[in-house]
């Protein structure tokens, strides 16, 4: 059992870097809800953050950009069942009430389940949630369906908390959720494996709306099931792949460099700032590579260790913001220790090479040198710019750990 989350404080946690698995850029998607009257639960998964339109209404009062219900009236409070894109281990939840201002939640709680295989009851209440929720509540079978789950008994996540209106200073809600502990220090055994969650409960206690809510963690995938000579993407977030830090995120976040598809719009990559510190005129050297001072890294964990044979490096929708040339480094960090990312044992697996707008670049055979198996790699974009995507595709190392 996963001990309920810890408040992290209104600064933004480290673990904010990881990936939602609940987000519905990577499948995750509301199965069940008690009253959706003023917005639908599903724009709680949304992965871009919550708008305020004055002017928006519908048929049933103010449009807004999250989950609402119906002021309470009858006995109860209102829930809803969360079905994650990606089952992992939750390293932190993030609960954020924007432009809620006089109709949040005043309380909330997040409990959590692994479903596998998932119950008759909840199959047969998600075919009920593909459509356009706003304006309806659940039907006494629909709640009866639900209520047969007990999911109010499913694991504490994030206890019975007050939550405070979504003003700029105040919406958002951080929770750590701890991994297990070792019993003792020394020579105790350790730890046992965090829990993998496949769904999750969220409470509003007794009504009111919540704008967004994100699932921070990392995909455990069983690498003991796959076949030794599969090639995969070994960077993937369906793999267990971590964007772990970088120089820059101006623009976009670098856990997007591993998200599945090719990205909507170009806010959908790592996008840096641009340089201040170019030059007045750019200079092309012998190489025919741009002369310009500086570039931004991102560093990503792979799923396990593997060897890498094949890479691609996106630049789809960045068209007149490409990098001009990106490099990508491998290392091999023992026992997984990353320590200070820059202090890995960094080796040149592509050298720098020139890119061009809004196309796949793929790599293998001779474009990449002999590095053996790897733990992670560094993208490095000369001198900025914007990728949407990078795939590393290889085998994994026998005996991984990682």
């Amino acid at each position: 059992m996963a001990s309920a989350a810890t408040a992290s404080g209104d600064s933004e946690p480290s673990w904010c870097e990881l990936t939602d698995l609940a987000s519905s850029s990577v499948g995750g998607c509301i199965q069940f809800a008690t009253d959706e009257w003023f917005a639908a639960a599903d724009r709680l998964l949304l992965p871009q953050p919550a708008v305020f339109i004055p002017e928006d209404f519908t048929p049933y009062g103010k449009w807004m950009d999250g989950w609402e219900s119906r002021r309470k009236r009858i006995a109860g409070h209102d829930w809803c069942i969360i079905k994650l894109g990606l089952p992992g281990q939750i390293v932190g939840i993030e609960i954020d009430t924007a432009h809620f201002t006089g109709n949040h939640a005043p309380r909330a709680s997040v409990q959590g389940a692994y479903l596998d295989p998932e119950p008759e009851a909840l199959a047969t209440l998600a075919r009920d949630w593909r459509t356009d929720r706003i304006g309806k509540a659940a039907t006494a079978e629909q709640l009866r369906l639900a209520q047969s789950l007990g999911s109010d008994k499913w694991t504490d996540l994030v206890p019975f908390t007050p939550l405070r209106p979504g003003y700029a200073e105040s919406r958002r809600h951080f929770f750590a959720v701890p991994a297990p502990a070792a019993a003792a220090a020394g020579a105790a055994p350790p730890p046992p494996p965090a829990p993998a969650f496949t769904h999750l409960r969220l409470n509003m206690y007794p009504d009111g709306g919540i704008a967004r809510l994100r699932v921070r963690g990392v995909v455990r995938r069983d690498w003991a099931r796959v076949p030794p000579r599969a090639v995969l993407d070994l960077a993937a977030v369906e793999n267990g792949g971590v964007a772990l830090g970088c120089s820059d995120r101006h623009f976009g976040e670098p856990r997007n460099l591993i998200l599945p598809g090719r990205g909507a719009t170009m806010g959908d990559g790592w996008e840096t700032a641009r340089k201040p510190t170019r030059p007045a005129v750019l200079q092309v050297g012998a190489d025919g590579l741009v002369e310009a001072p500086g570039s931004d890294w991102a560093v990503i964990r792979l799923g396990t260790a593997g060897e890498i044979s094949r890479l691609v490096v996106d630049t789809h929708f960045f068209k007149g913001n490409f990098p001009e040339s990106v490099a990508v480094d491998a290392a091999a960090a023992a026992g997984g220790n990353e320590g200070d990312l820059t202090a890995l044992p960094w080796r040149a697996l592509l050298p720098r090479t020139k890119m061009g707008p809004d196309r796949e670049h793929a790599f293998e055979g001779a474009d990449l040198r002999r590095v053996g198996p790897v733990t992670h790699l560094r993208l490095t974009m000369f001198p900025d710019g914007g990728v949407m995507r990078l795939r590393a595709f290889g085998t994994k190392e026998a005996g991984s750990r990682l």
